[in-house]
């Protein structure tokens, strides 16, 4: 906020310590990319932004304290109102898209501030083709597949600078001393590398931390910008308006400045939060100004929420395998050591099975008075020393450090030194101790600047914080620490600790008391999960009533609903294995009969005629009757004895429909049912009803016959029938293909054109992406493209000027459509064309053969 005299900037700042919802910044303007209103409860303006009243065409002065429906229209009036009902304890902010505002259309954001309805108002940015909150899911699908913390943060930095079109967009992860490490980056050509840096905590100061877990986004659209005031300064009570979570609110200089010395223009910022604290920020830089519009930012917080979300299951998932992993190691521990003798007596042991989870290089059990250790641990006197420094940690509970003589100075004078150690106390009283021990790990930190002069204190105008200005890799080597204990590793030594208290030493009353527990928890884990399971029976039970009548007791219902609802997973693997076009009817029986585990079975379903395959809108009816008529055979009919068998032969007919025809054989006598079940309906109503085929059953003496006639608009060639055998770059190309050139993908839809690059990646390919014909012009003025790969409809044009310009060039490409033959094709250089949607195969099929 600037002085009365408007000289200098200060920031105010408040300790969040205990009053974490008070107001972290007041500064009292505003940033030229947005305008805000600030009004009282009674909807009359106490505060206005000189732009605002810009755009309403008056004065500061001629506003303040007049009534808000002055200058807005009744029914915005009433929207505003509406939207207001939505803003509570758990939700801060609600926001309005296209209000309008003295003819002109703005996007609006409103949150609460003390008795004070805060409006931030920003002219509508043009929307982007297509729906913004859209592309949001199918990023985050691909950030889904990923496995590693890491891989799942690059994914997410790639999605990002895609949706925002940023020049760089870091995952900044923070430690736990307060320092944070880029560990994930995607930036544009030619762009400086951050990834892999460390930066001081002073960077981020804990107030800025606290306002990121509550304002998710935060967006300077030029460090250079014009800022405007708030009209007046203070309340009549004195008090300066809270923009805290204003959108809009002015940055510090302090951080304006930050931003220069690295050359960035403009900046965005979107917090990750793990269990409701800050775990780090995407940061987002470009070297120009760069406005995002309200809409927009709104697809980018969700996107930052829903890969919250995503990571967090990530670091579940690690930390439930490491939860099964400690499992194990109680479970070899009990069987080790619970027949008897000492603690001590059992070491050996003790270390084998410990070692598997939690890697070491020395380990000490201290149990009555008695010392035994193996590897690089202290002596017995060394020890006593420091067994005296854990009993002053915390009881119950592992006490874990990778910086033991920091901690303890004495570990450095060790005949055996050590750097980290973990302890587990295996007693109350007295305490008695497991304890592990890790080498030094001397390791080089690469620091984003000089981590010890962060800041200077210095300025023209009287004492200052002056960001540091250079922000060139420095390395310090870090002695006399061992690689850091794992939150996982620690939750696994907490299981084993308690496994050790509980069992091992055998301590009759607390492990009564233990056991005790143990059963009331598993009592109330059983109540629990039976409860869930009837929940999902009776919600299964809601889908399929219509079989209920069929099976007798509840086991008949549940493997028959079993069997029904695998036969259409089984049927929809297939489905998407061919990447959803039609599959085999040959494949289905197959594998339907592989469903029952009985090699004899198998090779007792012959299949006569010639293959077919089936759209995916009919081969799923068809699958669930095939899957019917299997069961019934293994159950009551051909297949149910060892002679048995079935018949099984495929015909097309004159007008392209397929006829299936179902025949037992050898097996018992059938007799006609005496009534149908919900299983037998489906066999006679199922391609009928839904694809309005035919289906017809019959019960002979000799067995149970069946004649489905699927229409022909549901049936195709199937694969192996009327097809040209593979070129020889097609077969090459079912093989491992490399290729380490630089490749152009112009494709107008952002998620095939990154999943197409993905595919061009994995065959080691460096891959430039363009949206336009002009995008794509401009890579090939700038770079040697040596493969390109272009939708043929690019929006409202097409990229036949890009195939030209290649042909020119002599650059092979391929040409995508999700469209028939026509005209369009017809009009580009020759190259091979790719149909939509395509699997890898036949990608890499069409790359080797324009490659020769």
């Amino acid at each position: 906020m600037r002085d009365s005299d408007g000289s200098r900037w200060t920031e105010e700042t408040v300790d969040l310590t205990n009053c974490d919802r008070e107001p972290i910044h007041q500064l009292g303007r505003v940033q030229a990319y947005g305008v805000l209103i600030a009004i009282s409860s009674d909807w009359i303006v106490r505060h206005v932004s000189t732009n605002v009243a810009d755009l309403l065409g008056l004065s500061p002065d001629e506003m303040v304290g007049t009534p808000l429906s002055d200058h807005v229209s009744a029914d915005a009036i009433r929207a505003l109102q509406s939207r207001m009902q939505g803003l509570g304890r758990d939700l801060e902010q609600v926001r309005l898209f296209g209000l309008e505002v003295r003819d002109r259309d703005c996007d609006v954001s409103i949150h609460l501030s003390g008795r004070d309805v805060v409006l931030e108002l920003e002219p509508r940015h043009a929307p982007r083709a297509g729906d913004e909150v859209s592309l949001v899911h199918p990023l985050i699908g691909r950030v889904r597949r990923r496995d590693t913390v890491e891989e799942v943060s690059a994914e997410a930095a790639r999605g990002l600078r895609a949706l925002t079109g940023f020049d760089r967009v870091m995952v900044y992860r923070f430690d736990p001393d307060g320092s944070g490490t880029v560990i994930a980056e995607s930036a544009a050509p030619r762009i400086e590398s951050f990834l892999g840096l460390r930066y001081p905590a002073s960077d981020i100061p804990k107030q800025a931390r606290a306002l990121y877990k509550r304002s998710l986004l935060r967006l300077i659209a030029d460090v250079d910008g014009e800022t405007y005031p708030i009209v007046p300064e203070t309340n009549p009570d004195g008090h300066a308006p809270d923009l805290s979570l204003s959108v809009t609110r002015a940055v510090s200089p302090i951080h304006l400045e930050y931003l220069r010395n690295m050359g960035v223009r403009a900046s965005m910022s979107v917090s990750i939060l793990r269990k409701g604290e800050l775990w780090g920020l995407f940061a987002c830089h470009h070297y120009g100004p760069m406005s995002v519009g309200f809409e927009r930012r709104t697809a980018v917080e969700l996107f930052g929420q829903l890969f919250s979300y995503e990571l967090a299951q990530k670091e579940s998932d690690a930390e439930r395998a490491q939860a099964e992993e400690a499992r194990a190691l109680h479970d070899a521990l009990i069987a080790r050591v619970s027949m008897g003798g000492d603690l001590t007596e059992s070491l050996d042991l003790v270390a084998e099975e410990i070692g598997r989870a939690l890697p070491f290089d020395g380990i000490a059990i201290y149990s009555g008075g008695e010392y035994v250790a193996r590897g690089h641990a202290p002596t017995r006197e060394e020890f006593l020393g420091l067994a005296r420094y854990l009993n002053t940690t915390p009881t119950a509970q592992v006490f874990a450090t990778h910086e033991a003589q920091a901690r303890y100075p004495a570990a450095a004078e060790f005949s055996k030194p050590v750097a980290g150690l973990m302890a587990l106390p295996i007693s109350r009283t007295p305490r008695d101790y497991i304890v592990l021990f890790r080498d030094e790990v001397a390791s080089e930190v690469v620091w984003a600047g000089n981590p010890d002069k962060p800041v200077e204190a210095s300025g023209p105008n009287g004492v200052r914080l002056t960001p540091r200005k250079s922000f060139e890799a420095w390395r310090q080597t870090v002695h006399g620490q061992s690689r850091r204990w794992s939150r996982a590793e620690i939750a696994t030594a907490e299981a084993l600790r308690v496994t050790l208290l509980e069992v091992v030493l055998k301590i009759a009353d607390e492990a009564n008391r233990a056991r005790k527990l143990a059963e009331e928890k598993q009592d109330l884990l059983i109540a629990e999960l039976n409860h869930r399971v009837r929940n999902i029976l009776n919600l299964i039970r809601g889908l399929v009533s219509q079989g209920r009548a069929e099976a007798a007791t509840l086991e008949g219902y549940t493997r028959e609903l079993d069997g029904r609802i695998a036969a259409l997973a089984r049927a929809h693997d297939m489905l998407t294995d061919g990447a959803w076009s039609a599959a085999s009817v040959k494949e289905m029986l197959r594998t339907e009969a592989e469903a029952f585990a009985d090699a004899d079975l198998r090779q007792r379903v012959a299949v006569e005629g010639a293959d077919a395959a089936l759209e995916p809108t009919g081969y799923t009816a068809v699958a669930l009757v095939i899957h019917e008529m299997m069961t019934n055979s293994c159950k009551y009919g051909a297949l149910s004895v060892p002679e048995g068998r079935v018949e099984v032969s495929l015909d097309r007919e004159e007008d392209g429909a397929l006829t299936i025809r179902w025949r037992d054989r050898f097996g018992p006598v059938v007799r006609a049912p005496t009534r149908r079940g919900f299983g037998t309906t489906l066999i006679e109503r199922s391609i009928p009803y839904e694809l309005k085929g035919e289906a017809e059953l019959s019960f002979a003496p000799t067995g149970v016959e069946g004649r489905f006639v699927v229409p022909a608009r549901f049936v195709r060639a199937a694969p192996d029938e009327g097809a040209s055998a593979p070129s020889p770059a097609a077969s090459e190309a079912a093989g491992p293909l490399e290729w380490d050139g630089l490749a152009l993908v112009v494709e107008d839809n952002m998620i095939i054109a990154l999943d197409t690059s993905d595919m061009l990646e994995d065959m080691g390919a460096t891959v430039r992406m363009a949206g336009t014909v002009a995008e794509a012009m401009a890579v090939l003025e700038a770079d040697a493209i040596g493969l390109a790969v272009l939708d043929v409809n690019l929006g409202d044009t097409n990229s036949l000027p890009v195939a030209e310009a290649l042909a020119e060039r002599g650059v092979p490409f391929v040409l995508v459509t999700g469209y028939g033959d026509g005209e369009i094709t017809a009009a580009y250089p020759p190259a091979p064309v790719l149909r939509k949607p395509y699997a890898p195969d036949e990608f890499r099929a069409r790359i080797a053969e324009v490659l020769g």
